[in-house]
């Protein structure tokens, strides 16, 4: 793999890892999500996987030097699936965190990374999945329930449980286990038929999930989940606006965090009134209005709706680290003619 270095002198041994390929949208994500990393976190290096024009794109501003590394990732592994489902191929560090791009960083990392020093491979999620992890967003999901298609699923599989995995954050720190899961995951992919999980190209998306797959995987070798909800320890939340605080430039972070999971997941309700009724609702019963204000470690940016704000977000961090880029080699030249 051709690539572009900066490493620190001394010996690396955890580092993010970040990929990104086609639009330059994507590309403008991934700096910008690092340019966050490095408002907490100035020592661990970055890698980031990406193609050929834009690894140009970013020597050609300047801005190659956000990352300590950039290698080319293959063609077949441009996608989602070709992506996640070969975490061990792009396995740079000895301790390695996989984060999406379309994430903010919201605070220091340290905690989190002392966290998952305990895991050998882990991934974000929950122990156990809801009916609609993997399955029809439509009507069909009331059969799926009242058929129990998914006790089918984990009998076929030869697993006990179907956790629910979140893949913006994944963990690996052994690079043979790593590899174990990847491969079942892909063949768990290749049988998708015999599950009751639904493909996302049916529902007129441009990729596949990793994450079903990824989960009976992790089901399979008996892999821990590292929990998404830990109050104030929480690794990620959904950035959902109408529940988060924030300036600007995501600086300052603050969450509404409810502590009951099934208050917290009416959050995810799309119309605002019925959603907002029915967690009024809740807090009627004891314990379920408990709630607490927390930043996260990150916000993501998953939800559809709400691309556009970290795109506007991502924009102005890339146009200032190109003025930057710009501004430092222009110093450069100076000096040098003088």
């Amino acid at each position: 793999m051709a690539s572009v270095t900066s490493q620190p002198s001394e010996e690396v041994l955890e580092g993010y890892v970040l990929h990104t390929y086609g639009d330059e949208r994507h590309l403008r994500n991934a700096v910008a999500s690092a340019l966050t990393i490095r408002r907490f976190d100035t020592h661990r290096p970055i890698a980031l996987y990406t193609d050929d024009n834009q690894r140009g794109k970013l020597v050609e501003l300047g801005l190659d030097s956000i990352f300590s590394r950039v290698d080319i990732l293959p063609e077949e592994h441009r996608s989602i699936v070709g992506f996640k489902h070969h975490l061990h191929k792009f396995h740079p560090f000895e301790r390695n965190l996989f984060v999406d791009s379309d994430m903010i960083w919201c605070r220091d990392p340290d905690p989190l990374w002392m966290h998952l020093s305990g895991y050998s491979f882990t991934a974000t999620g929950t122990a156990s999945a809801d009916f609609f992890f993997g399955g029809p967003k439509n009507f069909g999901i009331v059969i799926d329930y009242l058929a129990n298609h998914r006790k089918r699923t984990l009998k076929r599989f030869g697993v006990t449980y179907l956790p629910r995995v979140q893949a913006g954050l994944v963990y690996s720190k052994d690079v043979t286990i790593c590899r174990e899961t990847c491969e079942e995951a892909q063949s768990m992919l290749e049988r998708r038929l015999e599950t009751h999980f639904k493909s996302r190209l049916t529902e007129g998306r441009s990729e596949e999930s990793c994450e079903w797959s990824l989960a009976l995987a992790m089901s399979k070798l008996d892999l821990p989940i590292y929990p998404w909800r830990q109050a104030q320890n929480t690794p990620q939340l959904d950035y959902i606006s109408d529940f988060v605080k924030h300036d600007d430039d995501f600086r300052e972070v603050s969450c509404h965090y409810f502590n009951d999971p099934k208050v917290s997941r009416l959050r995810e309700f799309p119309h605002a009134f019925p959603r907002d009724f029915g967690i009024w609702l809740s807090q009627w019963l004891p314990g379920r209005g408990d709630f607490m204000w927390i930043t996260p470690f990150t916000l993501h940016f998953g939800w559809l709706k709400y691309k556009s704000t970290f795109g506007e977000f991502a924009d102005r961090l890339w146009n200032e680290a190109i003025q930057e880029a710009s501004e430092a080699t222009e110093e450069v030249l100076i000096s040098g003619s003088s």
